[in-house]
C-alpha cells in the first residue's frame, strides 16, 4: 500500500515540526504539506487532496471548528484527526459530530498519535478496496481495543508490550501460519523469546496454534493470528 498523504494544519511552528516528526515516524504516512491556519488549510485541502488532515482547534482567522465544518459543507472526501489543547465537552462533541476520526488532547506522547494513525490505517485499508464492507470488518475496527487490552494487561514477568505488538504486527501481515523460528526472524528476536510470547498469545486466545508433522524429525508448532 502506498503512503497515506497527510496535511497538517497547526499555527505553532514548533508544534508543527514536532507533530510532523511524530506522524512521519509511523510507517505508512507522509506529511505532504503544512498550513498555519484554517483558510490556508482549506486551500491546500482542495488543491492537494490529502487522505488525512491533522487539525488544531485554536488558530487565528478560521479556527479548527469552522475548518472542519467547511470541509463537511463542501463534501470533501477527507478524514480528520484533531490534535488540540481544547478539552471542553462542547468542542469535543462538535468535532466528533462533524466526523472527526479521533480527538487527541495536548500534551500527548508519540504512542497516542501512533495508536490513532495505526487505527486510521486499518480503517483506510478496510474501506478502500470496494464500496462495501462486512459486519466482521467493522467489528474488527470498532472492537480491536478490547483485544489490545486483553493482550497487554497483566503481562507475565519478562514480557513487554512493545515486543508483543511487534509479534502481533508481524503475524497480522501473514496469510499462512508461521513457526516460532520464522516469527523470531521476522521480528528480529531470539527464537526462545518468540516462543514465550507466542505461548502467551495462544493462552489468551489471540492466536491459534497448529501442529504440523513432517516425514522426518519433530513436529513443528505453527502460529496464525486470529482475524
Amino acid at each position: 500500500m502506498s503512503e497515506l498523504k497527510v496535511l497538517l494544519i497547526e499555527d505553532d511552528p514548533m508544534v508543527q515540526e514536532i507533530n510532523k516528526a511524530f506522524i512521519e515516524k509511523v510507517k505508512g504516512f507522509k506529511v505532504i504539506s503544512c498550513a498555519s491556519n484554517g483558510t490556508e488549510g482549506m486551500e491546500q485541502v482542495r488543491k492537494l487532496k490529502p487522505d488525512l488532515v491533522v487539525l488544531d482547534i485554536y488558530m487565528p482567522g478560521l479556527d479548527g471548528v469552522k475548518t472542519l465544518q467547511q470541509i463537511r459543507n463542501e463534501k470533501i472526501q477527507v478524514d480528520v484527526i484533531i490534535i488540540t489543547a481544547a478539552n471542553d465537552l462542547d468542542t469535543i462533541r462538535s468535532m466528533l459530530q462533524n466526523g472527526a476520526f479521533d480527538y487527541i488532547i495536548k500534551p500527548f506522547n508519540f504512542e497516542r498519535i501512533k495508536k490513532a494513525l495505526d487505527k486510521y490505517k486499518d480503517f483506510h485499508a478496510t474501506i478502500s478496496p470496494s464500496g462495501s464492507v462486512t459486519q466482521k470488518d467493522l467489528d474488527n475496527l470498532f472492537f480491536s481495543e478490547k483485544r489490545d487490552a486483553l493482550n497487554t494487561a497483566d503481562l507475565p514477568k519478562g514480557l513487554n508490550e512493545l515486543t508483543l505488538k511487534q509479534i502481533e504486527g508481524f503475524l497480522n501481515t501473514q496469510t499462512e501460519s508461521k513457526s516460532a523460528e520464522e516469527v523470531a526472524e521476522g521480528v528480529g528476536i531470539a527464537r526462545v523469546t518468540a516462543r514465550r510470547y507466542l505461548d502467551y498469545l495462544v493462552k489468551n486466545g489471540s492466536i491459534q496454534m497448529d501442529i504440523q508433522y513432517g516425514t522426518i524429525g519433530r513436529p513443528v508448532n505453527r502460529y496464525l493470528l486470529k482475524k
